[in-house]
């Protein structure tokens, strides 16, 4: 079988990891029909938005893209490339799993975390109101008489949404995830302490969903606790679930544990449709240069392996990729221990020793 799949290059690094992942993906024997689509700041001059419609059409043509990191242009009044994706296709489910690998430079060993964040609302709604104009003065206004509030007129206000509809959607994919997968606990990260109209709602419908799934032990943990308790022992830890602030911020937290976005993956699924793409930006200074880690976004593809059903070709990329790491030959600067950084390979090359290990 021949999968087709839409293949975004993205803009400064994004094209060189995006290359390396096509060529290792390509090594495992499983058949693509890439469809390449542009997105990013260097489609600006052409179509007049990071995002075009052909790219779009494309990923809901062919229901899977890979994507590789963009650059979202300054002062151009688009908020994100990947925040718009997600809104687009209805990608309500960001999959960030945080895993060590033996010989990757990190504090801590055997850390599996999956992080599965809520994509579509809380603060990344976008629902904001500028300082001082009238509809925001008029916002204020409300509040201060409604909650008896004092609010100065010059604030800025963003909107926090919390549905019970989303979150449950998010919840029962945290669970099935654990299920499929045979992972231990699902843990639900709140503040809804102090929250307790937003976050209360997304804690509340998660100890409901939680007792659809008797066979998995699930918890819930305020998210600064959350935090510390990551640094002290992230092994306690399996699955999280979280709303979408939390999220983006615990996923990078999780992936500083295993040693840093290098080696974070991530997928963005939707009804039907799916996103796979690193964890990282797209760094546009080393843009060209050969030298960036390729590894996340190889991840993400060992992602997109197992959610088109090729898990044997996904355990194999996998493993592949963990012996170029615990080698320690042919990676990249930052997997170099310190003063070692000299002896670093360049993102081609670590394609070529993933590839060598598939062979």
């Amino acid at each position: 079988m021949t999968y087709k799949v839409t293949l975004l290059p993205g803009d400064g690094i994004g094209p060189e990891v995006t290359e390396a992942a096509r060529r290792v993906l390509e090594a495992t024997g499983v058949a693509f029909e890439w469809e390449v689509a542009q997105v990013g700041a260097g489609v600006m001059a052409q179509y007049g938005t990071p995002l075009p419609e052909e790219a779009l059409q494309s990923i809901r043509r062919n229901k899977i893209a890979l994507k590789g990191p963009v650059t979202t242009p300054i002062g151009t009044g688009f908020r994100s490339v990947n925040v718009a994706l997600r809104k687009e296709l209805g990608l309500y489910a960001c999959l960030r799993p945080c895993k060590t690998y033996p010989g990757v430079p990190s504090l801590y060993k055997d850390v599996d975390i999956v992080v599965v964040r809520e994509n579509i609302e809380d603060l990344y709604a976008g629902i904001e109101f500028e300082r001082g104009t009238a509809e925001t003065t008029g916002i204020i206004k409300y509040i201060n008489e409604a909650k008896k509030s004092k609010i100065g007129s010059d604030a800025g206000i963003s909107i926090k949404v919390i549905s019970e509809t989303n979150s449950r959607r998010i919840v029962k994919y945290a669970f099935d995830y654990a299920r499929k997968y045979q992972r231990t606990k699902v843990t639900a990260v709140h503040k809804a302490n102090i929250m307790k109209f937003s976050d209360g709602l997304f804690l509340a419908t998660a100890r409901k969903v939680a007792k659809e799934y008797p066979d998995i032990p699930f918890e819930d943990r305020l998210v600064d606790n959350l935090a510390m308790q990551l640094v002290k022992n992230p092994q306690e830890y399996d699955v999280l679930v979280l709303p979408n602030l939390y999220g983006d911020i615990i996923s990078d937290l999780c992936a500083g544990l295993v040693g840093g976005l290098g080696m974070a993956p991530g997928a963005n699924i939707g009804e039907g449709v799916a996103v796979f793409e690193p964890t990282h930006g797209s760094a546009p200074k080393y843009a060209g240069q050969n030298k960036v880690n390729p590894m996340a976004l190889m991840l993400s593809g060992v992602l997109m392996l197992r959610h088109l059903g090729e898990g044997t070709a996904a355990d194999r990329l996998e493993r592949a990729i963990a012996a170029v790491v615990a080698e320690g030959r042919n990676v990249t600067y930052d997997m170099k221990p310190p003063g070692k950084e000299a002896a670093a390979v360049g993102t081609k090359q670590v394609a070529d020793a993933v590839i060598a290990k598939l062979a």
